[in-house]
């Protein structure tokens, strides 16, 4: 009966153990079959994901190290977007007239003028300065000044004129010379010195590069009609800056002029008394 007990138990385990491990055919062996695809299908989704977390990971690590960098370079981006609005059309301090050209008739051999219109539409004050490619053969009247707001001058421009070479034609000869005027907003109503410009350089802007156009003095047009007006108007202007200003308060007499007046009126009375005594005897 042990034996009997023992076979039994030990075919039972073998049972046990060939329906548990999947070993061999028939039933058993598509039962074992599955449950291997099963766990081959978990290992590879084991391994997939421990390669995704692993990149994540390394994605995290490096990330971190290269938004460090990035970090410290915030003030260089900050000079970049500084530098990307330097780059943007400016504001207008002020306006010209004419706004690109400064027109001058044509006749070589003689120093010429033009004339440009300059007016301050900000709302500030603001110094303005010409600059010359050739400051030997021109000058301006005035060549800077401060401009309140809404105030408007009349520059003069001198140019000499050179002879044609190789027998051009007068209107053909083109000039290299080039005019910049270039605006400083200061605070309040100050004495204009060159020297404003250069304690300021990073708030000075560029209003405009004017080129040379020369114009046939004989042949009319509008725009030497406006020049001429123009050249009228900023001489009228000299003119009137020359002149002391008057004096429109009251006239205060000194002591000696009093006396010397009353004496001279008492004189003139004296000779009428004697006249009219004279001639009634």
């Amino acid at each position: 009966m042990a034996i009997a007990d023992g076979k039994a138990d030990g075919k039972g385990w073998g049972i046990f153990r060939l329906r548990f491990f999947g070993g061999g055919g028939g039933g058993g062996g598509g039962a074992g079959s599955s449950s291997s695809n099963s766990s081959s299908t978990l290992s590879l989704t084991h391994h997939r994901h421990s390669r995704l977390s692993g990149r994540s990971q390394m994605g995290q690590v490096y990330g971190g190290a290269a938004a460090a960098p990035a970090a410290r370079r915030n003030p260089g981006a900050s000079s970049i977007s500084s530098v990307a609005r330097s780059l943007l059309p400016t504001r207008r301090r002020l306006r010209l007239d004419p706004t690109s050209k400064l027109y001058f008739p044509y006749e070589p051999g003689k120093q010429v003028r033009s004339a440009v219109r300059i007016k301050n539409t900000s709302k500030s004050h603001v110094a303005f300065k010409f600059q010359t490619t050739a400051p030997k053969s021109c000058f301006m009247r005035p060549p800077g000044g401060i401009l309140s707001p809404g105030e408007s001058i009349i520059a003069t421009v001198f140019k000499f004129v050179e002879q044609p070479e190789n027998n051009e034609r007068p209107l053909d000869q083109k000039s290299n010379v080039k005019f910049k005027i270039i605006s400083l907003k200061v605070n309040g109503p100050v004495e204009y010195v060159p020297e404003l410009f250069d304690e300021e350089k990073d708030q000075v802007s560029v209003e405009q590069i004017l080129r040379v156009v020369f114009l046939d003095p004989d042949r009319p047009c509008s725009q030497m009609e406006k020049l001429k007006r123009q050249l009228a108007e900023a001489e009228a202007a000299v003119e009137a800056r020359k002149k002391p200003p008057e004096d429109t308060g009251p006239r205060i007499v000194g002591e000696g002029l009093v006396i010397d007046e009353w004496k001279e009126r008492r004189e003139r009375y004296l000779a009428r008394q004697q006249v009219e005594g004279v001639d009634s005897v």
